[in-house]
């Protein structure tokens, strides 16, 4: 009992460095003595404990122990530096598919990490709850599920959700399961999406995580190997816009040069960028050819223009006239 009791001490001194120390908060030995009595009940002397603080850090922990003016004894690094909790804590803020009830929870683990005195720096970090969240609690289960899947090398069948003008979420194909065979998980443009092969289009499709319901695997292999066979998840993230499918399509862009970093941002630096004259240059990129794609380039502006091929190009200004003529049809009615 008495070798229970020292092992749980040596551990509690742990916590304790852990939750109440760092560079700018030392912690003298009777002051951890009366932590351990008054938190856990645990009666030493503070020989022992710096006993016990040997042992940590012979066990590979890194604690200071400092004397001089300032005598006592601090944990130095820890497994996540406060900048990466940081950033940690910004992603889970600001990520649309975590609700805010799980933003929350996952905060305060985050906090737990950082000890006492860096937690209250990263509380203060990032408030964005008014930042559109997901209400689906069910997220966390349903990526849980289709990794299971993946691994499993088994399809997934699910409820698929759409909002509604009346900001509802209701049923799909009228509460008809959805059965695909999932082979990747990505995030675009804040939102998670399953990327799966659909065997009733034979084609490659993607779902928002967020609107999917009671994710179950299916007992059945999955499908689509060979469309997925060197599939490159980065390169179909660079092709597609708002994860809108289309045909793969090569298309010419005409930028001008004060565009370059906008496009390198979307297609990575392993275009060719060709200089057309002394203040634009061409690039020919692949998309996956939607009018999400049309919208990307039209919000832009006229420091973009599709040079080609030339259906491409007529298919564009299409559904350009297309906008014109709703505007010009309703203007008297909002006028």
């Amino acid at each position: 009992m008495g070798e229970y009791n020292a092992r749980l001490r040596t551990l509690r001194t742990m916590q304790i460095l852990f939750d109440e120390s760092d560079q700018d908060h030392v912690l003298k030995g009777p002051e951890i003595v009366e932590l351990l009595r008054n938190r856990y009940g645990i009666e030493t002397d503070r020989k022992t404990v710096y006993s016990d603080i040997d042992t940590l850090i012979e066990f590979g922990l890194d604690i200071v122990k400092q004397k001089g003016g300032r005598p006592g004894c601090y944990v130095a690094s820890r497994e996540f530096e406060l900048p990466e909790l940081k950033l940690l804590v910004d992603a889970v803020q600001s990520s649309k598919f975590i609700t805010e009830k799980k933003s929350r929870e996952m905060i305060r683990k985050l906090e737990q990490i950082a000890g006492k005195y860096a937690a209250t720096k990263l509380h203060r970090q990032v408030f964005i709850y008014n930042r559109p969240k997901t209400e689906n609690e069910t997220i966390f289960y349903s990526v849980d599920t289709i990794h299971e899947a993946i691994s499993g090398n088994r399809q997934v069948s699910f409820l698929y959700t759409e909002w509604t003008v009346k900001k509802e979420l209701v049923l799909r194909r009228n509460g008809e399961r959805y059965v695909v065979s999932p082979w990747a998980l990505t995030w675009d443009d804040e939102n998670y999406y399953l990327v799966a092969y659909d065997k009733d289009t034979k084609s490659i499709r993607h779902y928002r995580v967020d609107k999917m319901k009671d994710v179950q695997i299916e007992n059945r292999g999955r499908l689509g190997e060979r469309e997925f066979r060197g599939f490159d998840l980065a390169a179909f993230a660079k092709k597609t816009f708002g994860m809108y499918g289309g045909e793969d399509t090569e298309v010419t862009l005409r930028c001008e040069n004060g565009l370059a970093g906008v496009v390198l941002d979307r297609f990575g630096d392993g275009i060719m960028m060709i200089p057309d004259g002394e203040e634009h240059f061409r690039t020919r990129v692949t998309v996956a050819l939607s009018q999400q794609f049309f919208g990307w380039v039209t919000g832009i502006g006229r420091g973009m223009q599709i040079a080609g091929p030339a259906k491409i190009r007529q298919e564009y200004l299409g559904y350009l006239k297309e906008i014109a003529e709703g505007y010009q049809e309703g203007a008297a009615e909002y006028e």
